[in-house]
Formats: structure tokens, sequence, C-alpha cells
């Protein structure tokens, strides 16, 4: 058998067949529907486990290894400039798609499905976000525990430059963190190897459950969001990719599993360990930028839920209450794509995004409700967009510095 037929992206793809194939079965047999949804969401936990202290002990190790490195700040820059570059390019295809395929024109969706959303975004919401609450950067919402990885970033960051600071002093600490990454990776690594499993249960989770039939009256909304998640994917990260000499089949090749466990968790958090394992050693990228290029792009690098999706859902909203947009309400759209993504940073979820778009262009927030139906089905694509270009941003940026490890290619 040759090897890519058993490489960890061959079986990635095997568990996404075997699940579409269990999840047809799941609509008629209850216990397995069950079954496929507590794996499916046990796995997502698994992954989730580790951030907080895979990112505090990977910053610090960073930061300590970046000490011999003169253009830190630089990485930093390029890599927040990027991020900007992406976004812009994304929602200019959002918006062309949208005016395009006019996906709240003559729409069958039912005018009583319109309601305001639970959370709006904010600016001053980013503010909040970003300063921690304490210093592990965790909350306690009802009897779970949950974590704000921006907020852990800050907190990872204080303590890496104040260890550096520090100097001798502070090299235990330093060992005992470049120490602990290791065994964290390595535990990380054995929940990882169950991708295959995990990817099953949560595509056939989500035939099962999601609700299909609503595509009946928002088919052409989610046509052109997946249009233009599409474009994004296969016509711009690879212009961008070749641009920069690298190759983009096999780049795609090795991101593979990244692209298809973000369609299937829908969680830019929960696949972000696999992202930043799959940067460092498949692209090549030092783990001294990816440990803050990754988690940074996973809470603020959203080309699909901040630019894509919030340009077609705007346009959907304005043609369905028969709003006409000018030239300066699409030049606001790009403005908060570009730069909105930082005020969801602390409130994840592509609904903050819309409203804080909606309301820019004092569009009625009751829209959003229209759109909710089909969120989980264009929810999958979006993700799957995110993580990709998150890894997209980091090899670019490490190419461009001359930092990637081009044996790897």
């Amino acid at each position: 058998m040759p090897k890519w037929a058993t490489s960890f992206g061959a079986q990635v793809i095997y568990g996404l067949i075997i699940g579409l194939v269990l999840g047809f079965i799941a609509v008629d047999v209850e216990p397995l529907a069950a079954t496929l949804d507590w794996v499916g969401s046990t796995y997502v936990k698994l992954l989730k486990l580790l951030i907080p202290p895979l990112v505090f002990t990977a910053v610090i190790t960073s930061v300590a290894n970046l000490r011999q490195v003169t253009n830190a700040a630089r990485l930093a820059v390029q890599t927040l400039v990027w991020f900007a570059i992406t976004a812009f390019f994304s929602v200019l295809i959002g918006i062309g798609v949208g005016l395009l395929v006019k996906p709240g024109a003559n729409t069958s969706v039912d005018a009583a499905a319109a309601a305001e959303p639970s959370s709006t975004g904010s600016w001053m919401g980013f503010l909040d976000s970003v300063v921690p609450a304490n210093i592990f950067g965790l909350g306690v919402s009802g009897e779970s525990v949950k974590f704000n990885v921006l907020q852990i970033l800050v907190v990872s960051l204080l303590f890496a430059i104040a260890a550096v600071r520090v100097g001798k002093p502070a090299e235990p600490f330093i060992a005992f963190n470049e120490s602990l990454l290791k065994v964290v990776q390595e535990v990380l690594w054995w929940i990882i190897r169950l991708a295959p499993i995990g990817t099953a249960a949560l595509i056939g989770n989500a035939v099962a459950s999601y609700g299909w039939d609503a595509l009946g009256s928002l088919g052409k909304f989610v046509l052109a969001i997946y249009i233009g998640l599409a474009l994004v994917l296969f016509v711009l990260y690879p212009i961008i990719l070749a641009a920069h000499r690298i190759p983009v089949l096999e780049f795609f090749r090795r991101v593979w599993p990244v692209t298809t466990l973000g369609f299937a968790t829908r969680s830019s958090m929960g696949v972000m360990p696999v992202t930043q394992r799959t940067t460092e050693e498949a692209m090549g990228v030092p783990s001294s930028y990816a440990s803050f290029a990754i988690p940074l792009g996973a809470t603020t690098k959203m080309d699909g839920c901040a630019s894509i999706y919030p340009a077609v859902a705007a346009l959907f909203v304005a043609q369905f209450y028969g709003v006409d947009l000018s030239l300066s309400d699409y030049v606001l759209i790009v403005v908060v794509s570009v730069l909105g993504s930082a005020a969801t940073a602390g409130t994840t979820g592509a609904t903050v995004m819309l409203t804080l778009t909606l309301s820019t262009l004092g569009l009625p927030l009751s829209g959003v409700g229209l759109l909710l139906a089909v969120d989980p089905i264009i929810d999958m694509g979006r993700t799957a967009v995110n993580v990709t270009g998150q890894s997209v941003v980091a090899t670019v940026v490490a190419k461009r510095e001359k930092i990637l490890d081009e044996s790897r290619w």
C-alpha cells in the first residue's frame, strides 16, 4: 500500500467518508445519532483541554527563544498586516458575490423569522476582552469553566517579557515551561491522532442533526456564502502562496487535516492545536513564531466569519428589506471586516461580527434572525476557511522573513 494511503491526511479523509455514511444512517437511528453527538463533542473537549497550557508555555518559550532574533517586532507587524490583507480581499470577494447572486432578492424566507440576536459586537467589548479577568484568563459560565485565548496570550506575553528582563534568576522558570511544553505537545499528539474518529463522529452528527430542510428558503444565501468561501480558499490563497513561491498543491495536501477538522468541528479554538502542530511540522514554520501567530490567528484571523459572511449577510439583509446601499456603505463593510474581527475576539461567533456590521450600516439587527436556521451549515465552511487562512499567513510571513525551514518542502 502506498505511503500516502496510510498518512494522517488520508485517515482524516476516510473518517470524513465514514462520517457521511454514518450520518445518513443516523437520521433514522436515534441511538447512533446520540453516540455520534457524544463522541464528536467529547473529541472537541479533548482538543480544547490543552489549549491554555499550550498557549502559556509556548508563548513563554518562544519569547525566550526570540531573544536571539532581531526581527521579533517585525514578525508581529507582518502577521497583522497579512491578516488585514487577506481580510481585505476576502471581503471584496464577499461583496462581489453578494451583488452578483443577490441572495436577499426574491427569497421565500418568512419575514416572521426576523429577530434581534441576544449578543452584539462592539469595540468596547474587544477592549474588555483583552484585559484579563484573572491571571489564568479563565471564567465560569454556569457549571463550566471557559477560557479566553486572547487574555491567556496577553498574560503569557507579560510573564515572558518579565522573565526575559529578570535574566538569570528566571532561567529555571523558562526551563520549566520548555519542559512542560514538550509534555503538553506529546499528550496533544495523542489526542490529535484521534482526529479520524472525531471527524467521522462530527460529520455524522452534522448530517443527522443540522437543519438541512432550511436550505429550501435560504438555499440562495447558502450558495452565495459557499461560492465566496470557495473563491477565498481555492483562488485567493493559492495566488498568495504562488506569489511567494510556496507549492500550492503541496500546501493544501499538508493543511488538509486542519481544513477538514475545521469543517467538522466548527471551532477555530478546537482546531488550534492541530493548526499549530501542522504549521510547525508540515510547513516548516519555526515554533517560536507559530506559537504566537496561530493563537492570535485563532482569535482574530477569520476570513470566513469576519469577511465573507458579514459581507454577504449584510447584502442579504439590505436586499430583503429593500435598502439601497451607497458606495460609502460598501466602504464601511470593508473597514469593519478588516478591523472588526478584533472586536469579536473575546466573544466568538460570526453572528456577533454580523451585528457589528449591520449596526455600523444602520441596517435592522432583526435581519440576523432570518439567517439563524442555516447558520450551522454555513459555519462549517466558514471555520474551514478560517483555520486554513491562519496557516497560510503564518507560512507566508515565515517565508518573507526568511525563517521558513524550506528543507521541509
